[in-house]
């Protein structure tokens, strides 16, 4: 394993000539403004590359040492610059052709982040809105993707209402230590939110991975559990469903929400707010 050894030409089962041995990645920057517009960072590539003098992402040929998520960081701060402490990864496009693929990096960055030609392969690095993507200069894979990718462009906030989810655990003993199965569940979720999340409910788009943030909610007993990386806890002064809904409103509404819960009146009062529903079995069975 060493750096550079992608470099070079592979065939997908398609019959396509693609650049990179060990499939290839890149990085969708986006920062949505105040009112949830997004803005997108895009590579206009150097004549002499392929599909040279279209736009696309900062992107390039893994080596074999590394996943999707550092071959795209990676690519980003060798042809843009970029920082990958400055972004946070949402989820990964899988574009599969077949004994290869390309996937797509989608990472919020907090602000508009400088970017620059930091190599001979990029002539310009520039921000759009999706209404002012150059739809009739796009790199063709770009182009091909760009349907789905574009609605996968908001993060996804998923709140847990953990007295609900621990309950249908059944977990031996959980109802005499409610904080101690609360915490339990807290470190399960945060070490998901690590590897990310598959098979999400419809309609959010079906990318190879999400990676939400986390919110649990937690009253009575289990009031005390503490945060952890990854995941935020909300303890509910009252009712627990109460606060489940101040969680999923306090979420700006250009955003996506999932609510994990059984709860039938709870079902109907956050998808009234906008919110998707999972049943405690789509939390479990991932953990």
């Amino acid at each position: 394993m060493a750096a550079g050894d992608g470099d070079g030409w592979a065939r997908c089962d398609l019959g396509h000539r693609h650049w990179g041995l060990h499939h290839a990645a890149g990085l969708l920057a986006v920062h949505h403004d105040d009112d949830g517009t997004p803005r997108i960072l895009m590579q206009k590539r150097a004549a002499w590359s392929h599909q040279g003098g279209t736009w696309a992402l900062p992107g390039g040929a893994l080596d074999s040492h590394e996943d999707p998520v550092r071959g795209a960081l990676r690519e980003a701060r060798e042809e843009a610059g970029l920082n990958g402490d400055d972004l946070r990864v949402q989820g990964i496009y899988l574009d599969d052709h077949g004994a290869w693929s390309f996937a797509t990096v989608i990472a919020e960055a907090a602000r508009l982040l400088e970017a620059f030609p930091a190599s001979s392969e990029s002539v310009a690095l520039r921000w759009f809105t999706p209404e002012t993507i150059p739809a009739g200069n796009l790199h063709p894979g770009f182009a091909a993707t760009w349907p789905v990718i574009s609605r996968a462009l908001a993060p996804l906030t998923v709140v847990l209402d953990v007295a609900n989810i621990v309950g249908a655990r059944a977990e031996h003993g959980w109802w005499r230590d409610r904080a101690g199965a609360a915490a339990r569940l807290a470190s399960e979720v945060a070490a998901l939110g690590t590897c990310g999340v598959q098979d999400v409910p419809a309609p959010l788009p079906a990318l190879e991975r999400w990676f939400p943030r986390f919110t649990m909610v937690v009253e009575g007993a289990a009031r005390g559990v503490a945060p952890v990386p990854g995941v935020s806890v909300v303890a509910a002064p009252g009712s627990g469903d109460d606060a489940v809904v101040r969680a999923v409103r306090e979420v700006p509404g250009w955003q996506r929400v999932l609510v994990v819960t059984a709860d039938r009146e709870l079902r109907e009062r956050v998808t009234a707010e906008g919110a998707l529903v999972a049943g405690p079995r789509w939390l479990l069975s991932r953990l």
